[in-house]
């Protein structure tokens, strides 16, 4: 069997590139414009290698009772690693991948095809468009992962949007983002702000390095009108390889302090990164 070689390719918005892991035999990491983006594992769909998603996975397991089929919409594909993620899982979900860059989804479905009978099906679209064209109550989990290059796009910021996620979302549903910032977190309170308007649980998981501000990194914000499990989150995020917290209740109220939300009309994108802020995690 010959080695997998990397692939590279102009997509819409960069050049992506596909580079296999010389350790794992059918894994690949994904990098747009030398930035890291996802990682598949297509025999492992269920090893989440970054951080982040790994955080999200944990999430993802508690949404409902393990193996119990959801109606996931995505906004953000990768290289579809999260609803590859959902289909091993949870098996016969039904999920939706929204992703800007037709290249890349393309890249994506030839190089790293879709399980037969996976349940996904991806959309060439504006993330912020769909979400208001979708059907009202029509999503289990609303995951939003959604970087135009490495930040995330300010229509996507917005109270306004976070209330058609609101509507969108079942009674009871998750929704779930990637976002990232560093002190004094005026991105992230702001996000904050806007969900605690519209949800009436919130949870947020970092680093502990970076809730102190000793660093720009990620944080996945929870929301849901239903309550949230975050004793087992704890559990869970605590014992990785990189342990994090789990933020909810005063603490989290504290931590957003003044923060009001934000209309389109002040929302910005969130801030761009240092050098080297995301590497391979």
């Amino acid at each position: 069997m010959s080695e997998p070689i990397p692939v590279s390719r102009a997509v819409d918005h960069g050049t992506a590139k596909l580079m296999p892991d010389v350790d794992r035999d059918r894994a690949w990491l994904l990098t747009v414009d030398g930035a890291p983006q996802s990682y598949v594992d297509l025999d492992e769909p269920e090893h989440l290698e970054f951080e982040y998603a790994r955080r999200l996975g944990h999430a993802l397991d508690m949404a409902a009772e393990p193996g119990r089929a959801l109606d996931v919409l995505h906004l953000g594909g990768g290289a579809l690693t999260l609803p590859r993620y959902v289909a091993a899982t949870r098996p016969g979900s039904r999920q939706d991948v929204i992703e800007a860059d037709q290249g890349l989804l393309d890249l994506i479905t030839e190089h790293l095809p879709l399980a037969p009978a996976s349940g996904i099906t991806t959309h060439a679209a504006d993330a912020r468009a769909w979400l208001e064209a979708a059907p009202a109550d029509s999503a289990d989990v609303l995951v939003a992962d959604v970087f135009g290059g490495s930040r995330v796009p300010a229509h996507l910021t917005s109270v306004d949007y976070a209330r058609e996620a609101e509507r969108v979302l079942r009674p009871g549903g998750l929704y779930l983002a990637n976002l990232a910032d560093a002190a004094p977190f005026t991105f992230l309170r702001s996000q904050l702000a806007n969900f605690t308007a519209l949800f009436e649980h919130l949870a947020l998981i970092a680093e502990p390095a970076v809730l102190r501000g000793r660093r720009f990194g990620n944080a996945i914000l929870l929301a849901s009108q239903a309550p949230l499990n975050t004793p087992a989150l704890t559990r869970r995020t605590a014992a990785d390889a990189f342990p994090a917290r789990v933020e909810h209740g005063p603490a989290l109220a504290k931590f957003i302090g003044t923060a009001r939300p934000l209309s389109d009309a002040d929302a910005v994108p969130s801030p761009e990164p240092p050098d080297g802020a995301f590497g391979i995690g």
